[in-house]
């Protein structure tokens, strides 16, 4: 602290609370989401796999409503780059101005990965979409790239944004219902097969939890590495409470 009282500068706090714990559930999303992809990439597992599909489509095709129809199009509209991009330069933005480099990357981190793998991945598998969908469709359907673009940024979001503790929990199951529900949508609509979009939720998740993982481990080793590193603290610490 310097001369006068000045305010000492406040260390961003660490990413991740519980990097064990954030590392075993990091570890069992992305297990799940690798044997998802091995599953599809065997033919003859697809063959069941799209049975259960077509059984899905099937149901959402003969229930189909108005109303449900008017929200899964609203969602659709939530999942286009002309929605999620804006909100993901809001939220980048946010953090740069409030100096929270490490959640920045975190954030940015897993959108770019997310981005990346959506194309790369299309053209591996490319799987070809359902008939008959109800919203304009272009490339490969497996997976889910509206699923996926969802569900990374609102986990991410949630993990840059929300202070480790009961509210990242709640907020974090908010954003997991939100992916379902996307994903569920996709499949409502006819622009994916059921699996397409599991798969784009899962592959979401996975990129937000692992860029946050990456993210704190070297955030954490930067700091120890620094002399006379301390603890961070959640704000300036007034002579009263230290007691």
């Amino acid at each position: 602290m310097r001369a006068g009282g000045a305010m000492s500068r406040v260390e961003e706090e660490p990413v991740l609370a519980a990097p064990g714990r954030d590392a075993a559930l990091t570890a069992a999303v992305l297990s799940l989401t690798a044997v998802v992809f091995a599953l599809v990439a065997d033919h003859g597992i697809l063959a069941r796999i799209q049975r259960v599909d077509d059984a899905w489509l099937r149901l959402m095709v003969s229930s189909r409503s108005a109303p449900v129809t008017a929200i899964a199009r609203f969602l659709n509209l939530l999942g286009l780059v002309y929605v999620t991009l804006p909100v993901r330069i809001a939220i980048a933005g946010f953090l740069a101005l409030r100096r929270r480099w490490w959640h920045l990357a975190a954030f940015a981190s897993a959108v770019v990965l997310s981005e990346i793998l959506i194309g790369t991945l299309k053209d591996v598998y490319d799987r070809a979409r359902p008939p008959g969908s109800l919203v304009a469709t272009s490339g490969a359907s497996f997976p889910s790239g509206h699923s996926i673009a969802a569900s990374v940024t609102v986990v991410a979001a949630v993990i840059a944004l929300v202070p480790p503790g009961r509210a990242r929990v709640a907020w974090g199951a908010a954003a997991a219902g939100f992916s379902v529900l996307m994903a569920l949508s996709r499949a409502y609509l006819g622009a994916h097969w059921l699996s397409d979009a599991i798969a784009g939720v899962l592959l979401g998740t996975s990129c937000a939890l692992l860029a946050a993982l990456v993210a704190d481990g070297l955030q954490r080793r930067r700091r120890a590495d620094r002399p006379g590193a301390h603890p961070p603290v959640s704000g300036t610490v007034r002579p009263a409470d230290r007691r």
